[in-house]
């Protein structure tokens, strides 16, 4: 039932193994026929597979100090064993029409490729240089604000991630050009975040630097910087892009192969105009191809883990950039059905709706349920399963960001999430007065109702909605 191994596969790709020492047993990324269990730890949850990924691609690196026991059914042990002898060619082969799609083989084109330093932009960048044969030039975004942190927590985050970029481009032989962009993410993204923060709202950092930074800022440094000489802007997102599909000629954000690492909904928020020039060349990919092209490749950064969290804290924890800016203030734990202080806090910002983590008190587990943040009371929970059957389903979405023309409304289900990750609601959506939406109208303002509860849904959050696995758009949860 497992697989044991002395050495890392090469994968086809004429690379040596890695010896890794005394024999352990290693998996690919988990799917939903596997189980695996890690010892001294809980069993994995849904919400922890996203995390599976990253920990297989660590094995590469750190094989020795993981033990790791798992069954896998016969089938899937023949396909693991399949992709470890595949080459780029035929992984290639197996995904053509899409790869072609993805990135737009039929002509040469001027694209301006946005590098991270991480194992999937790098691979974008491969692939649309030495597969698609377009001209490419590299660009790193250059967001950390150092001045307003003094430095004060370890090194420079980014040198590292620049260091890769260089690596690869070289590699590659790309242009790599640095842009410094720090002034503008702070005013754009990291202070609005700081604002709803304080309001006690749960903002979303990363989706504001797609749409205000990446393809926002950057755009217009190009602009300023290269006028007309990029026919695109690509980036390593998980997302895909179809074209003139209709009259109008309006480009359709669509869902990839990868459930679990797809991204359009921290795309959702771009604007048409901006996604008429971006390419995602890794539309038609999952995240295990993705690294077998790594390794076929030869990349130098192919071993290198996915990064985790939002984008411009590196390795700062979340409630020490929000200590840094906003302090801290004590304040009462109080539980939502008795109105009775249970314990104290030190901020109403350091908790956001449906989290556990951090709510030290005795009894639980304990849930976050609601914030007063005139009050700086925290309201938390350990009974949510006997809460009313129709709380936390409905909220209105407010400012929608329509990135499409039209909306089928009355054929077909309206899919919606409201976090990352691959689960979705069947929803029912009216306007904001709870009537029945036009065909061919596109509110403002929408009011959801979601087929489930969800524990965790926030003022401030977004909710992204889907139709055929075409985003159609985002707006913010406003539940109060």
């Amino acid at each position: 039932m497992y697989r044991q191994m002395n050495s890392l596969p090469s994968y086809g790709c004429n690379s040596k193994p890695l010896a890794l020492g005394p024999p352990c047993y290693i998996h690919g990324p988990k799917n939903a026929s596997w189980t695996c269990a890690f010892k001294n730890d809980a069993p994995r949850t849904s919400q922890q597979e996203s995390k599976d990924d990253s920990l297989w691609y660590s094995v590469l690196e750190k094989a020795q100090r993981i033990d790791i026991d798992c069954t896998m059914p016969q089938q899937q042990r023949e396909e693991e064993h399949r992709l470890e002898m595949v080459t780029m060619e035929e992984l290639l082969a197996e995904h053509q029409e899409g790869f072609e799609t993805s990135c737009e083989v039929s002509r040469q084109l001027s694209v301006a490729m946005l590098l991270s330093g991480g194992v999937d932009s790098s691979l974008a960048l491969y692939l649309l240089k030495k597969v698609a044969k377009h001209n490419v030039t590299a660009f790193y975004l250059q967001i950390w604000f150092q001045e307003d942190f003094r430095n004060s927590w370890d090194a420079c985050p980014w040198e590292e991630d620049l260091e890769y970029c260089r690596k690869v481009c070289e590699s590659l032989d790309v242009p790599l050009k640095v842009v410094p962009l720090s002034e503008e993410y702070w005013n754009r993204v990291v202070q609005h975040s700081i604002g709803e923060v304080k309001a006690g709202r749960t903002p979303n950092p990363d989706m504001l630097c797609n749409s205000r930074v990446k393809f926002g800022a950057f755009y217009e440094y190009l602009e300023k910087r290269h006028v007309d000489e990029f026919d695109r802007v690509a980036s390593g997102h998980y997302a895909s892009i179809r074209r003139n599909e209709n009259s109008n000629g309006v480009p359709l954000l669509t869902l990839t192969p990868d459930a679990i690492k797809d991204q359009t909904y921290f795309l959702a928020n771009l604007r048409t105009a901006q996604l008429q020039k971006a390419m995602f060349p890794l539309g038609c990919f999952d995240k295990k191809t993705v690294r077998l092209l790594a390794q076929c490749a030869n990349l130098p950064n192919k071993l290198r883990k996915d990064s985790q969290g939002i984008c411009f804290l590196g390795k700062v924890k979340f409630d020490e950039f929000i200590k840094e800016h906003l302090g801290e203030w004590p304040g009462a734990l109080v539980e939502l059905e008795t109105d009775e202080i249970v314990g104290y806090h030190s901020g109403y910002w350091f908790y956001t709706v449906g989290q556990r983590r951090g709510i030290r008190l005795p009894g639980g587990p304990w849930y976050v349920v609601a914030k007063d943040p005139k009050y700086n009371a925290v309201y938390i929970s350990k009974s949510l399963a006997d809460a009313d059957p129709d709380d936390n389903k409905r909220f209105d979405c407010l400012n929608m960001n329509w990135i499409v023309d039209h909306v089928e409304w009355g054929r077909g289900n309206i899919l919606c999430k409201v976090r990352h990750g691959p689960h979705m609601y069947t929803c029912q959506v009216t306007t904001q007065r709870h009537e029945t939406i036009n065909v061919n109208q596109l509110p403002s303002n929408l009011h959801i109702e979601l087929d489930a509860r969800d524990q965790g849904l926030a003022d401030g959050q977004y909710a992204v909605l889907y139709q055929d696995s075409v985003c159609l758009g985002c707006g913010t949860i406003s539940i109060s």
